[in-house]
């Protein structure tokens, strides 16, 4: 099964950084988030978000009324790491989406196939008033918006071909200009020409993932490869969305404000996940500050388990054909793509705890895969009941967990210590040195360049 740790500051508890193991120094230098990523990454963690939003925290006594850029963040954290993958939070409603894909792009390229990125809107006046562009917008208005914009980036990345730059020096070209693209997309609010100021990142398409914090943002989900899905009585049905079963739009709907399934969870031992609020799946924190506190939030990872995401609402992508590889594509000294020496063991997966993946990747319509993102505080209890709780989500048909520490310093070493040990010997989880890029990691398949061997 798929494990991810969130980083947010200091943690998720908006007093964290008040604690006398931190350095608050650390938390805005960026330490504190490498020293995570990195103890995550040695424990066998796949990958990291980071949190992130155009609206600045809550300006508020006792509480760090600043916030780093998830995607420098990010950036900062790619050199000093080796196997983990890197998912900051981008906010696409009041930003360039061509910028937008250009910097995820890079972030895969300085992390050797690693990166990702959690694709959020914003529907606040307080960013609208900020950036200026334009007037704040209803969900449903973003989250379509969002939707564009993922499917442009996933063209921009494909609108260099593998073996775009040839470095020919006997003629003076760095590149075959004949392998790169026009994109020509248009969206009812931007358009983009193409090609990309980047080449085609390493892994193809780095993983996209949004966060499903209302019905609109469920419905962008199915573009998605990686969701994140609050857990409550809604969860089965919202699965069943997601993995195709569009009969169950209205039952989702439906159960979308119930109240988290506290009694089930509670008779498998979550005292130790603490619950600091209980909230329906309808009632997200802002994020920040005191966000997501004891929340339990579901991850859909597209691809996993025997499963795969539809990532295409368009005709154009049918044409998306997993290429036999582990979703990195490397450049021998003359340029050319090639095949990065790993072979066919990291293609399909190996002995991961998760199976082979060699039959995953986007356009199946087993739809994505599922972890569940829970807030934990590890100070309050043992892992026992955090163990049976995940156990218990399993049964529900989820592929993973996202853990969301409330103190990075305190219950992160738990869970590196702690609970990944556990999980690992109830073969949950996979072995620890599993290299590769977060697209093999996860059993996603690489994608084909839709615009190889076609005219400009």
């Amino acid at each position: 099964m798929i494990i991810g740790v969130e980083i947010d500051g200091a943690g998720g508890d908006s007093a964290a950084w008040r604690g006398s193991e931190v350095d608050p120094r650390a938390v805005l230098t960026g330490e504190l988030a490498v020293r995570a990523a990195q103890r995550a990454e040695a424990a066998g963690v796949d990958f990291v978000t980071f949190v992130d939003a155009l609206e600045a925290p809550d300006d508020a006594p006792g509480q760090v009324s600043v916030r780093l850029d998830a995607l420098g963040l990010a950036a900062r954290v790619a050199p000093v790491t080796r196997r983990i993958g890197l998912l900051p939070t981008i906010t696409v409603t009041h930003t360039e989406p061509f910028h937008v894909q250009a910097s995820v792009a890079t972030l895969d390229h300085i992390s050797a196939g690693r990166g990702g990125w959690v694709a959020d809107v914003s529907s606040s006046a307080e960013a609208a008033a900020v950036v200026g562009r334009r007037a704040p917008a209803p969900a449903a208005e973003t989250w379509r918006e969002a939707r564009y914009v993922v499917d442009v980036s996933r063209r921009l990345w494909d609108s260099w071909e593998n073996d775009a730059i040839i470095r020919d020096a006997s003629t003076g070209r760095y590149i075959d200009r004949d392998k790169l693209h026009y994109v020509d997309f248009e969206s009812p609010t931007f358009a983009v020409k193409g090609p990309s100021i980047v080449p085609r990142p390493p892994q193809g398409h780095p993983v996209t993932a949004i966060r499903v914090n209302s019905s609109e943002a469920l419905e962008a989900a199915a573009d998605a490869e990686l969701v994140l899905l609050p857990a409550s009585s809604a969860v089965p049905a919202q699965l069943r969305v997601l993995r195709g079963e569009r009969a169950a739009v209205g039952e989702a709907r439906r159960a979308e404000g119930s109240a988290p399934r506290a009694a089930a969870r509670d008779e498998r031992g979550t005292a130790a996940v603490a619950p600091r609020g209980e909230r329906g799946a309808s009632d997200v924190a802002p994020r920040g500050g005191a966000t997501g506190d004891g929340l339990r939030s579901v991850t859909l990872t597209a691809g996993d388990g025997g499963r795969s995401v539809t990532v295409s609402t368009d005709a154009a992508r049918r044409d998306d054909v997993a290429e036999p590889t582990d979703g990195v594509e490397r450049h021998d000294a003359s340029g050319r793509g090639g095949e990065d020496g790993r072979g066919e063991a990291s293609a399909r997966g190996g002995e991961d705890g998760r199976g082979e993946a060699s039959g995953r990747g986007p356009g199946g319509a087993a739809g994505p895969l599922v972890v569940v993102s829970v807030g934990v505080d590890l100070r309050r209890g043992g892992v026992d009941g955090v163990v049976r709780a995940i156990e218990g989500w399993i049964e529900d048909g989820v592929d993973g967990v996202h853990l969301r520490p409330g103190s990075l310093e305190l219950d992160l070493p738990v869970i590196t210590d702690e609970l990944l040990p556990a999980l690992r010997e109830r073969g949950l989880v996979g072995p620890v040195e599993r290299a590769g890029s977060l697209r093999g990691r996860l059993g996603l398949r690489r994608v084909r360049n839709r615009y190889a061997r076609s005219p400009r």
